[in-house]
């Protein structure tokens, strides 16, 4: 198989927007919108830069890995599977959707030639112990293993390019996280004198140990400046609240850019917060990551890949 660049064209580096924002402006503070949303439109966003290293990898072989029944990472791992012409396998959350017609997001899975395989949610949350991967590999033989939301090691080296693209334009580059993986490159790709902030999506206080276990993993140790604020995860993922709906039609309304609730919205809302804070002096350009479109259902509990 070509490298996956080569044959997927992706639009990198993307776009780097500014928007002005009275919000941010009054305050000195210029906002600008790192538009991954845009690099592909079956792979989009840091879906692209975490498959890419893992599907180069791949050479070609089956590439089994995991989500629940809406994840835009199982989406997108099934359409690189039609583009690039190898075989996939997703394993979604929830034996029982097994006996239900597929909703739209697995559907496209399925017409873009993914196999799914069902597993109930014990059987899931052990997803990466070996007895539950020793049992996969017996039925399916030589796959790829890539884990939920697409974050390894390989994943974390491929998002550094994130970081590389926005040196010499901003000061702190912020992103949603779920997983870490897009943190933990975006964080080493970074110049010095710049950091990365990452706004976990997910409840729990897990996340800092699983970006310094992804860096250690792909970089050998820590690399670059990065911290989290934990506050805006508006009661879990893919939780809302009739505020942060009302932020993110505002923001529609004002910048004419469909905002991806699960991640999107949480992580303009935060950068909004933070700037009526005081926590970016005057003269710092903050810029967001967008890393989504809005879902296929145009509801509020997708599950935008992780």
């Amino acid at each position: 198989m070509n490298r996956p660049e080569t044959l997927l064209r992706p639009r990198v580096p993307s776009p780097l927007q500014e928007v002005r924002d009275d919000r941010f402006a009054r305050r000195g503070i210029t906002l600008l919108l790192k538009r991954d949303d845009l690099i592909h439109p079956d792979l989009p966003g840091n879906k692209w830069r975490k498959l890419a290293l893992n599907l180069e990898a791949a050479a070609g072989r089956t590439v089994l890995t995991f989500g629940g029944a809406y994840s835009n990472h199982l989406r997108a791992t099934a359409a690189a599977g039609r583009l690039l012409g190898f075989p996939t396998i997703g394993v979604v959350r929830g034996d029982e959707l097994a006996h239900r017609p597929l909703n739209p997001s697995l559907a496209r899975c399925a017409a873009d030639g993914m196999r799914l395989h069902f597993v109930d949610r014990t059987t899931y949350r052990a997803k990466a112990s070996p007895e539950v991967l020793e049992g996969l590999l017996r039925l399916y033989g030589d796959v790829e293993v890539v884990p939920e939301g697409g974050s390894n090691a390989l994943a974390a080296q491929g998002c550094a390019a994130l970081g590389r693209e926005l040196r010499g334009h901003t000061d702190v580059a912020a992103v949603a996280c779920g997983t870490g993986g897009t943190l933990a490159g975006l964080a080493a790709g970074l110049d010095e004198g710049q950091r990365a902030l990452g706004v976990p999506v997910l409840r729990g206080g897990f996340l800092g140990a699983a970006v310094t276990s992804l860096q250690d993993e792909a970089f050998g140790g820590p690399a670059g400046n990065w911290s989290l604020d934990e506050r805006f995860t508006f009661g879990g993922y893919a939780r809302t609240t009739p505020e942060l709906d009302a932020f993110a039609a505002d923001f529609e309304d004002r910048h004419g850019l469909p905002v991806e609730r699960v991640y999107v919205a949480k992580l303009l809302f935060a950068l909004t917060a933070l700037a009526e804070e005081g926590a970016f002096a005057p003269g710092t350009r903050v810029s967001a990551v967008i890393t989504g479109t809005p879902d296929v259902r145009g509801s509020q509990e997708s599950s935008v890949s992780r």
